[in-house]
């Protein structure tokens, strides 16, 4: 029950998909917050802070993912879905699969860009080294721009992936999201 057969979904990939699913979401609506929230304000440290671990957290569990995912099988797709469907859901896929490691990416980038040189505090236990890129006003305002936008497309193809599946469980009635919700068993 641990890992994926032809049918559904293992036990990890399951707990991965839910955990970096439910984070990413959460950490979009921080990210939201956080753009209209004051540089004086007294939480802001804090809440950035907050921002850039659950961001490094993320990073590291897609990582995770996509390795368990390169080295097993993914259920097939059901045999009634359109081509074009299929084709979609695989390209939808491999968009988020890239974007949640580029998100957090270009967010770290971001931050070594950053003239101010402030340290990420990982969830206030280690100090993350800066990724070596050019800090500038210009370089920041450039990673800023390239992380919040990336990171809206993917929040809308995650939302576009949650309709589908929404409506394949309730309209075509399929049983794809069960796939994601109980393990299976192997034979």
């Amino acid at each position: 029950m641990l890992r994926n057969s032809e049918t559904g979904y293992g036990l990890i990939a399951i707990v991965f998909h839910w955990l970096i699913g439910l984070l990413f979401l959460g950490q979009a609506a921080l990210g939201f917050y956080m753009s209209d929230l004051p540089v004086d304000d007294p939480s802001a440290f804090a809440t950035y802070q907050w921002h850039k671990s659950i961001g490094l957290t993320i990073l590291t569990l897609a990582a995770l993912r996509l390795c368990w995912r390169l080295a097993g099988m993914a259920p097939a797709l059901p045999a009634a879905m359109p081509a074009w469907e299929k084709r979609a859901a695989r390209a939808a896929h491999i968009f988020l699969y890239a974007g949640l490691l580029i998100v957090p990416l270009t967010g770290w980038a971001l931050v070594s860009a950053s003239p101010l040189n402030i340290p990420t505090f990982a969830y206030y236990l280690v100090v993350i080294p800066h990724l070596p890129v050019p800090a500038s006003e210009a370089a920041e305002t450039v990673w800023a721009f390239v992380h919040e936008s990336l990171a809206k497309l993917v929040l809308l193809v995650a939302l576009i992936h949650i309709g589908a599946a929404l409506r394949h469980e309730f309209v075509l009635r399929d049983g794809l999201i069960s796939r994601m919700v109980r393990p299976v068993r192997r034979s």
